[in-house]
């Protein structure tokens, strides 16, 4: 599964896979407890191969962010936690994607980034290359 099924709902902790539509929203899973929820279509609700992240010269997706720190970390979890302080995000943010806008991406973005790294990681979601293969420019 790749990352056009895994939704971050604006509101609710952590990544949420979708398992259906309905009339009113959809039913997402947690991928941290396995629960299901009903959300509605009035909902903040981001879809995981839809964000990018700024750097100086364009926004990077999202996807490429997570190889990145999949490569940085050979295939394993994050060293560092999401609840470290903004100075050890902000360095190892920075051996990941050396060129990012530090004006527009703030710390809660990196530790963001980080969390749903290490959420995919434990859900064995580690297929980060794009699949559609399309160039949306």
């Amino acid at each position: 599964m790749g990352l056009e099924k895994i939704l971050a709902i604006g509101g609710k902790p952590g990544l949420y896979r979708l398992v259906t539509q309905t009339r009113t929203g959809f039913v997402a899973e947690s991928l941290i407890d396995g629960k299901k929820i009903t959300v509605g279509l009035r909902s903040n609700v981001s879809v995981l191969s839809e964000i990018a992240i700024y750097t100086l010269e364009e926004e990077i997706p999202l996807r490429q962010v997570l190889l990145n720190i999949q490569v940085k970390e050979k295939g394993g979890k994050t060293s560092i936690g999401h609840k470290e302080e903004k100075i050890k995000l902000e360095e190892y943010f920075f051996e990941v994607l050396p060129d990012y806008d530090e004006d527009r991406v703030y710390p809660s973005d990196i530790k963001k980034v980080i969390q749903w790294y290490n959420i995919l990681h434990e859900n064995g979601i580690t297929d980060f290359s794009d699949e559609t293969e399309s160039s949306e420019e």
